[in-house]
């Protein structure tokens, strides 16, 4: 099965996928999460992996638009444990490094650490693409900071693994297909909507919901192009498109709603990975 996922060999979005759907996918690595939407679309992989949110930074707005630009179905979500390392050239010494280079989020992820190291950092592109520019570079007062895939991948040295100022950093990944994939497991469903901008509009579309007693896990808003303060709302909440209540909730909904679509009914990652 070929997997897209943005950045380079070993970043996290590959490390997630090899998690969800194990150690035999064809990684295809992308340069930008449009081309890993892309990619899926045009057939060129069977599914993508997309980060959605992170529990320190926040949401990932751009795949947020992205899901609405593309025809794609979501089939699945895992929730990784983000454990980042020091990655340096093999044989150089925590006592060498004078220069920390990795991907913005991970650089202000790792802050407190950084300055008790003393270096100077330099922001890359990408976790994975830090290790791969460090190893092209052959430099051995510089380190990154990137996942231990990342180390295995471009074949380099973990100074120090778990770096992170705080140990509760998770990132939930969407598998993306062009096909919809039914289950029987516990579900999550993820759905798109806009309302009039009427007062109580929101309030009665989030109300059939909770007439349901259906459990909201999420709640996103992103503009609406073309249209001054009004907005699309991203709804994540526990259950399935295919069961009753959840359907009488979605009819009820599109009453409501000017626009209306179901991203996807997938399985909840249970994992002990959220624990």
């Amino acid at each position: 099965m070929k997997v897209a996922f943005q950045g380079e060999r070993g970043a996290y979005s590959e490390a997630a996928s090899i998690a969800h759907f194990g150690e035999g996918i064809e990684p295809v690595p992308c340069e930008s999460f449009d081309e890993v939407f892309a990619s899926v679309e045009s057939g060129a992989a069977d599914r993508g992996a997309a980060p959605i949110e992170n529990s320190l930074a926040g949401s990932i707005h751009r795949n947020y638009d992205l899901l609405l630009r593309h025809n794609l179905h979501i089939v699945g979500e895992k929730i990784f444990r983000v454990r980042h390392c020091l990655i340096a050239q093999p044989g150089a010494a925590m006592a060498d490094i004078r220069r920390v280079s990795s991907h913005p989020q991970a650089l202000a992820q790792c802050e407190h650490y950084i300055k008790r190291l003393g270096a100077s950092i330099e922001p890359a592109y990408d976790t994975a693409g830090a290790v791969k520019l460090l190893k092209e570079s052959g430099r051995r007062d510089a380190a990154a900071i990137a996942s231990r895939r990342a180390a295995e991948v471009w074949g380099m040295q973990i100074l120090e693994e778990g770096i992170e100022d705080d140990a509760a950093n998770f990132t939930r990944f969407l598998i993306l297909s062009r096909q919809p994939e039914p289950t029987t497991q516990p579900s999550k469903t993820s759905i798109v909507f806009s309302v009039r901008n009427v007062p109580g509009a929101l309030f009665k579309a989030l109300s059939v919901f909770a007439l349901r007693d259906l459990d909201l896990t999420k709640i996103e808003s992103r503009p609406i192009p073309g249209k001054t303060w009004e907005y699309m709302f991203y709804l994540d909440f526990a259950g399935n498109a295919s069961e009753p209540v959840v359907v009488r909730a979605l009819d009820h909904l599109r009453e409501i709603a000017t626009e209306l679509r179901v991203l996807g009914s997938y399985p909840r990652d249970l994992s002990d990975a959220v624990s």
